[in-house]
């Protein structure tokens, strides 16, 4: 990893614009728009033959039978389903406590809340399986009370959805699974087909075709975001573990090529000991895990804290992680990050898997304005207007006279209608 030293010339390291690889129109953009469009006018057949073409499976039905998900069962290990029941358990409990808030500030009556009807949320497969992504996208939308949970995931070279994926959804309570992935599934769940239901937001994250047909559609069906590659930034001291912190940055560079693993440290000797440890630590690791360090690695040297919070703002990290003296202190001069770990037991992979919070998180600097998946995703809000006698007569006059100062007579007389009866 390279090491760089003083704040200006890590600012300006650390310093990006939205990234062409989410937002920019290239060649991979007008793909996407071509299968979109195919989708939309052929449905299931085109489907089926993007799943030939992509993913070198001729499937028969894109549904997975309910069978399926029973046996997928025999075929994962014990261990592994009660790994994902506890991390099931916990992700439920977190978004319980945030629903129960959002509940309890309605009760007011100035607004309605409902689920939403149904959803679909995408779980990236192909050549892996991520379990943990079918549980952090479909528990939140249960315990919203979506009616209708539908996931979509790649099949695998053998053609079957990974036997984890479906141990997960069956945990999670999706209701229908469908063997489909990249763009084609996005517009599959936006339009609908003769197999898949429309849905009314599309929530979970994908590689860059699934996230410019995310971009392309939203309007078409909601959207929780669009996800780019992972990243972590970290801020150490002298007190910091440079084992940990090499275990950390190894843990996000093997995510993607793409990903960022950030070290922001007070401690030239922290720096190099965590360097040291980085390129030990690779042996035996994917490869795109030396690429993602090669390109995007980097550990920052600063004169304090005060520096490196500033930076950390600045990057709007996925993953922020403090590893430093009385972190807790430096909590609310956080502005921008997707989600904070606190103290040297709080591993980031943790939070990926069991801690409760949804790690569908914003990357690419949208921390800036943007959240992490929350029961928020899967619920809207509708206003309530009820007017009594006292507040028509109090506020009557001032709004029809806002109303003929732009113009709108109509508008006015509306309400001059109600006064009239009132005085």
């Amino acid at each position: 990893m390279k090491i760089i030293k003083g704040f200006k010339t890590a600012k300006g390291a650390l310093s990006r614009e939205a990234p062409r690889e989410i937002f920019g129109g290239d060649a991979r953009e007008q793909t996407v728009r071509q299968i979109i469009d195919e989708v939309r006018k052929r449905g299931d057949a085109a489907l089926l033959d993007y799943t030939r073409r992509f993913d070198g499976v001729g499937l028969v039905s894109l549904e997975v039978d309910k069978r399926q998900v029973k046996k997928a069962y025999q075929k994962v290990d014990s261990e592994l389903i009660s790994a994902l029941r506890l991390a099931a358990r916990r992700i439920r409990s977190f978004h319980l406590k945030q629903k129960n808030l959002v509940w309890r500030l309605a009760q007011g009556g100035s607004i309605q809340l409902r689920a939403l009807e149904r959803v679909g949320v995408y779980a990236p497969g192909g050549t892996a399986s991520y379990p943990s992504t079918v549980l952090m996208t479909a528990v939140p939308a249960r315990v919203a009370e979506v009616k209708e949970v539908i996931l979509v995931t790649p099949p695998g070279k053998e053609g079957g959805v990974p036997s984890p994926t479906l141990v997960a959804a069956d945990i999670a309570g999706v209701d229908r699974i469908f063997s489909v992935g990249g763009a084609q599934a996005i517009a599959a769940l936006a339009f609908g087909t003769r197999s898949i239901p429309r849905v009314d937001k599309i929530c979970g994250p994908g590689n860059i075709y699934v996230t410019l047909a995310k971009k392309l559609l939203y309007g078409v069906v909601g959207i929780d975001g669009l996800f780019g590659p992972s990243e972590v930034l970290i801020i150490a001291d002298e007190t910091a573990n440079p084992e940990y912190c090499a275990a950390d940055l190894l843990a996000q560079a093997e995510h993607d090529p793409l990903a960022s693993a950030i070290l922001i440290t007070t401690s030239a000797r922290l720096a190099e000991e965590v360097e040291q440890r980085v390129e030990e630590g690779l042996k035996g690791l994917r490869r795109q895990a030396g690429e993602s360090l090669k390109n995007r690695g980097l550990i920052a040297v600063v004169a304090n804290i005060n520096e490196a919070i500033e930076l950390a703002n600045l990057y709007a990290p996925e993953h922020l992680y403090l590893m430093m003296r009385k972190a807790e202190n430096y909590i609310k001069r956080i502005v921008n990050a997707g989600c904070i770990s606190i103290g040297e037991r709080a591993t980031v992979a943790l939070s990926d898997y069991v801690l409760g919070p949804s790690h569908v998180l914003p990357t690419g600097a949208t921390a800036r304005f943007s959240s992490p998946l929350s029961i928020l995703d899967f619920i809207k809000l509708t206003n309530l207007s009820k007017v009594d006698r006292a507040s028509l007569l109090k506020l009557g006059k001032a709004a029809a006279i806002i109303a003929r100062a732009e113009g709108l007579e109509a508008h006015a007389r509306a309400i001059e209608k109600r006064l009239e009866g009132h005085y």
